[in-house]
C-alpha cells in the first residue's frame, strides 16, 4: 500500500470536498500541519468545519484559511491569538463551538475509538453545557459530550517510518495523536521519513495503522509569542 506522496497537494488529492469536517493537530503553533493547511487553501475547498485546539494566528496556520474565507465553523478551545478569527466571530461570519481543552481532546480520542459519546463534569453549570443531556452519577452531575468523527485528519509529526509509525516532539503530542485517530482518512506530514526498524518501538506515539498518506517537507516553525530578555 502506497503511503508516501511527493507533496501536500498530492497527498490530499481526491480527499477534499466542500462542507467537510477536518480534525487538525497542533497546539498553538507547535506541531501544526502547516504544509497541508496551505495545500487546502490552494485547493479552494470551502464551507469547512475544523476541529482544532486553536485557529493559528493571523497569516499562518489555520489563520490562512480564515483569511481566505474557507472556514465555516471552528470547534476549538482557544482562539485568543487570531484577530481575524475574533472579527469574523463577532460579526457573525464564523460559527464557533467552544470546548474545554480536555473535553476537545477526549472528543477526538473518543471518535478514534469508535465511542459515540461520554459524560464529563467539565462545563456543568456553564454555557458549555446548555442544551446537552445531563445525568447524575453517585450524586454528581455530568454532561454528555459527543465524540468527533471527522472526514479527514491532518497532523504533523517529527519523524515517521515509511509505514507511518510516528513520533511527536514535546507539546506537539498534545492534540496530534487524538486528531489523527478520529478521521476517516489521516494525512501525516513529517520532518523526516526513515526506514522501518529505525525507530524504537517503545517510542512510537502513533501506530502506522492510523496513517493513510504521508509526506515529508520543510517547516517554518514560527514562534507564537517570542519573549526575550535584555542583552
Amino acid at each position: 500500500m502506497k503511503k508516501i506522496y511527493g507533496s501536500a497537494s498530492e497527498a490530499l488529492d481526491g480527499l477534499l470536498f466542500d462542507g467537510m469536517t477536518i480534525a487538525a493537530g497542533g497546539f498553538g503553533l507547535c506541531g501544526i500541519p502547516e504544509l497541508l493547511i496551505a495545500a487546502i487553501r490552494d485547493a479552494g475547498t470551502k464551507d469547512l468545519t475544523f476541529a482544532s485546539n486553536n485557529a493559528g494566528v493571523d497569516g499562518f496556520g489555520l489563520g490562512l484559511l480564515l483569511e481566505s474565507r474557507q472556514v465555516k465553523k471552528m470547534m476549538s478551545s482557544y482562539v485568543g491569538e487570531n484577530a481575524e478569527f475574533m472579527r469574523q466571530y463577532l460579526s457573525g461570519e464564523l460559527e464557533l463551538e467552544f470546548n474545554p481543552q480536555g473535553t476537545l481532546a477526549e472528543r477526538m480520542r473518543a471518535g478514534g475509538a469508535g465511542i459515540a459519546g461520554f459524560y464529563t463534569r467539565t462545563g456543568v453549570g456553564t454555557q458549555i453545557a446548555d442544551g446537552k443531556e445531563h445525568k447524575d452519577f453517585n450524586g454528581e452531575t455530568f454532561v454528555l459530550e459527543e465524540g468527533i468523527f471527522a472526514d479527514l485528519s491532518i497532523v504533523k509529526a517529527w519523524k515517521a517510518d515509511t509505514t507511518g509509525n510516528a513520533i511527536f516532539r514535546k507539546t506537539a503530542r498534545n492534540f496530534n495523536p487524538p486528531a489523527a485517530k478520529c478521521g476517516k482518512v489521516c494525512v501525516l506530514e513529517v520532518e523526516e521519513i526513515v526506514e522501518p526498524g529505525t525507530l524504537d518501538p517503545d517510542a512510537i506515539h502513533l501506530p502506522g495503522i492510523y496513517v493513510n498518506r504521508l509526506i515529508q517537507g520543510e517547516h517554518e516553525k514560527r514562534i507564537e509569542q517570542r519573549t526575550t530578555r535584555a542583552a
